[in-house]
């Protein structure tokens, strides 16, 4: 069913129509038979309006003022010194001295020994030689060296070899040294070989020695 259709129905205008003519017939009876009235005398009624004014809570006093205590002052107390009382002196006896004579004990006669002289000091040794040589050293053992075989293939009939010995504690050859040797570097190795065997008298002391070495083919 379209419903554009069912606005258009006469029928609905028509029962709207009615149920508002029916209310104004309806408030036109109640205004005639008196309502009307007594509505109008409520409203003639003189209206009488009341004005509460506002009571107003008085403030509450204000509080004491604090007392204030003034800050205590301390008095310092004042010394008062004694009174001075004299010390009663009781008197004194006088103190009859007399001189008392002392006489030291006699002190006995003491000899003095005789005055003995010590004896002087022995002389200090003769220094050592830096180097020792000739007396100064003293073989205990060892053998002389031989001729080398290489000089005598050379024909060298003779030769001199001058060696420094370096001698420990105890005596013994630590080190040989050539210092020279004529014809040179033929009897070097001979006169090392021979010295280094050797041992000399001890001292206690590390020294020196130098020894000369001469070489003849017989």
């Amino acid at each position: 069913m379209d419903y554009a259709r069912q606005q258009r129905d006469p029928t609905k205008h028509l029962i709207g129509i009615g149920f508002v003519v029916a209310m104004h017939l309806l408030l036109i009876y109640a205004l005639m038979t008196g309502l009307g009235r007594t509505v109008v005398d409520v409203i003639k009624k003189p209206l009488s309006a009341t004005i509460i004014e506002e009571i107003k809570v008085p403030p509450p006093p204000p509080p004491p003022p604090k007392r204030i205590e003034p800050p205590k002052v301390k008095v310092p107390e004042t010394y008062v010194p004694p009174p001075d009382i004299p010390v009663p002196t009781a008197p004194t006896e006088p103190v009859i001295s007399t001189p008392v004579t002392t006489t030291p004990p006699a002190q006995p006669h003491v000899i003095a020994p005789p005055v003995v002289e010590a004896p002087p000091p022995p002389p200090p040794p003769p220094p050592k030689p830096a180097v020792r040589r000739g007396g100064d050293l003293v073989r205990i053992s060892g053998d002389p060296p031989e001729f080398p075989r290489n000089a005598q293939r050379l024909n060298i009939e003779k030769g001199q070899v001058i060696a420094r010995l370096m001698i420990d504690e105890k005596g013994n050859v630590t080190e040989v040294v050539i210092v020279s040797a004529v014809p040179p570097r033929h009897f070097d190795k001979a006169v090392i070989d021979a010295l280094k065997d050797w041992k000399f008298r001890a001292d206690g002391q590390k020294y020196v020695g130098e020894i000369e070495i001469n070489f003849k083919l017989n």
